[in-house]
């Protein structure tokens, strides 16, 4: 068999590192589709070693076991043992683990190897299992498993040398599993054998993680945790980040002041860059650090360890609700984004809970609604401090976010009730051990975490940024008109149209054009109002200062109808489509469009009604 026909599939849990490896090997000699029938991906590369040769890599979703409890973990056991149609059995399978926490992934290793074909096993995150202190004999543990074991590190550039030059050399039929694998034994004991003989904890270690979940697993001590931990999270998103915003913002007005400078005046071109560009992505940009800060608590509260057992501790309370402890993770995702919190539903194996956790995961408030909720926040609720300690502003910021979550709750619990079926469940999961966050992972995961916003605002935002300037702009006013040029324009005259809808709930016609670019993407109605207000014959110094100009001509009462809107508002297409995607069905997306926007309007109108009321 040539090196250019030999098929090659990499296997693990999820969060192994697999993926990682996946692009370390084949960098951009990938594509990704989705298996014939079913939503699941199908990721393929070319693995090019430094002698030339090529090989086909396939990167199989993420399993825990072959009793396949999922669409992914069942794809993953019939590909690997040739059952699945159309794709042909792979002629080596690289089974991919986490150094850290061999407890729960050699169990899994050995389902592969029962399945008698080739095998090689990466220990994978071999830097920080030194870190830890976690001592491996590589050797014993090949000796014992009868496969090659290869240290890798997937998020360094060289750190799959050692993987690819055996992969370069080695003979399929040399990688065949060894005697261990016996149908008789119990999986959990050679497990224990496996590490009694090859792996060594540091010995405080086990101590010191039982002291800590003692506390961090108690009913009652554990959720209390749990709660500070998020209170604090959305008190440091105002207090750390508005140094770094105010620098940012003045930057932008900087930079927009010069380039408007060199360009004529009152010219179209102007018009375009000034209240265009600066005048909308500017205004999105300034909330980069809010963000940035945001998932600077979730990167290191994963790394740590700390995440699956917040969903451990939340599983009682979330099935209770309808859900299960299995939908943490998702939900928790979705405040990054719901779409790979979506995705990530593929794990929770019963379709009712998958499909239920699906149609919650738009509520969880997304970076998407920092921008929006930040520029309301700032510009309608006063510093204020209080009992000398809390900021008000990351009060107001944390009580949104548990608006979405507890939104989230009841939507759910009416799902239950809704079912036909009433069936219990069990939450089975490992922990992993704790460790403390990588600086350098961290960083890494906040890089990614800018350029991703850097891209959207560099893409999206900025295409419907001068896509809405287009339509402020013309046609242009007619002679003798003495109103402001976007009144007689297509947006003002669609954004006059649309008040009549949402005057109920206190918007203005600058809000209502505001809503149409941000179905693509949530933040863009931010970019979108400055341009809207730019255009609007404002004076150019207070149009650069969204914030100071909306809270002069709005009215508390609309503010915080704004506020109840974006916790429930179905403002993503995106989202939609992934919807649609997951379940194959448009009757889901209808529902879900529906309830949520039926949601968003309700509360915005109970909100608008009794801030007017008091006001």
């Amino acid at each position: 068999m040539t090196a250019s026909s030999l098929r090659i599939a990499l296997v693990g849990n999820p969060n192994c590192g697999k993926t990682a490896l996946f692009n370390l090997l084949t960098g951009s000699r990938q594509k990704v589709a989705n298996y014939a029938g079913v939503t699941v991906e199908r990721k393929e590369g070319r693995l090019l070693t430094p002698s030339g040769r090529s090989f086909q890599l396939l990167d199989l979703p993420g399993a825990y076991s072959f009793d396949a409890a999922s669409p992914d973990e069942a794809i993953t056991r019939d590909i690997c043992s040739g059952a699945y149609p159309g794709e042909a059995a792979p002629d080596l399978i690289v089974c991919v683990v986490d150094a850290t926490n061999l407890r729960l992934h050699l169990r899994f290793v050995l389902e592969v190897l029962r399945m008698g074909r080739p095998v090689v096993l990466a220990l994978n995150m071999m830097d920080a299992a030194r870190r830890r202190g976690i001592d491996i004999d590589v050797a014993e543990l090949q000796r014992r498993l009868g496969v090659p074991v290869i240290e890798t590190v997937a998020i360094h550039r060289g750190g799959a040398k050692a993987l690819v030059e055996h992969i370069e050399t080695m003979d399929p039929s040399e990688a065949m599993p060894g005697s261990i694998v016996d149908d008789e034994r119990d999986l959990h004991q050679q497990v224990r054998d496996l590490i009694a003989a090859a792996v060594r904890m540091p010995p405080m270690a086990s101590r010191i993680d039982d002291a800590i979940d003692r506390w961090v697993l108690h009913p009652v001590f554990g959720l209390a945790i749990l709660g500070v931990l998020m209170f604090f999270i959305f008190q440091a998103v105002f207090s750390w980040a508005e140094p770094l915003m105010n620098g940012i913002d003045a930057g932008v007005s900087a930079l927009g002041a010069w380039v408007g400078g060199l360009l004529p005046a009152h010219s179209a071109l102007h018009s375009l860059v000034q209240d265009g560009i600066f005048g909308g992505l500017g205004t999105v940009l300034v909330f980069l650090p809010q963000i940035l800060i945001l998932f600077l608590f979730i990167l290191a509260l994963e790394e740590s360890g700390y995440l699956p057992r917040a969903a451990f501790l939340l599983d009682r309370l979330m099935f209770k609700a309808g859900l299960t402890g299995r939908a943490f993770i998702p939900l928790l995702s979705s405040f990054a984004c719901a779409i790979p919190g979506i995705m990530a539903t593929r794990s929770i194996s019963d379709p009712r809970d998958r499909l239920t956790t699906i149609l919650v995961a738009p509520l969880m408030t997304c970076s998407a609604r920092l921008p929006v909720y930040t520029l309301l926040i700032a510009a309608f609720i006063p510093k204020h401090s209080v009992w000398g300690v809390f900021n008000l502003q990351g009060l107001v910021l944390f009580a949104l976010y548990f608006a979405g979550i507890l939104s989230a709750l009841v939507v759910a619990y009416v799902m239950k009730h809704l079912r036909r079926d009433k069936s219990e469940h069990a939450l089975l999961m490992e922990l992993p051990a704790y460790r403390v966050p990588h600086v350098r992972d961290v960083a890494f995961g906040l890089w990614q975490r800018v350029k991703i916003f850097l891209r959207r605002v560099g893409g999206i935002i900025l295409t419907l940024t001068v896509l809405l300037w287009f339509l402020s702009s013309f046609p242009a006013p007619p002679p003798g008109a003495t109103g402001p040029a976007i009144d007689y324009s297509l947006a003002g005259r669609l954004g006059h149209a649309l008040h009549h809808v949402f005057a109920p709930i206190g918007f203005n016609w600058q809000i209502c054009i505001a809503l149409i670019p941000g179905l693509a993407a949530r933040e863009v109605a931010v970019s979108a109002l400055g341009t809207v207000y730019a255009m609007s014959g404002t004076d150019d110094a207070v149009a650069s200062h969204l914030g100071v100009l909306i809270a002069h001509q709005w009215s508390l009462a609309t503010a915080l109808s704004l506020l109840a809107w974006y916790v429930f508002a179905p403002q993503c297409m995106s989202t939609l489509a992934v919807i649609r995607r997951e379940t194959n069905s448009w009757r889901n997306v209808a529902v879900a469009a529906g309830y949520l926007f039926g949601l968003a309007y309700l509360a915005s109108l109970i909100t608008y009604q009794i801030a007017r009321l008091f006001a």
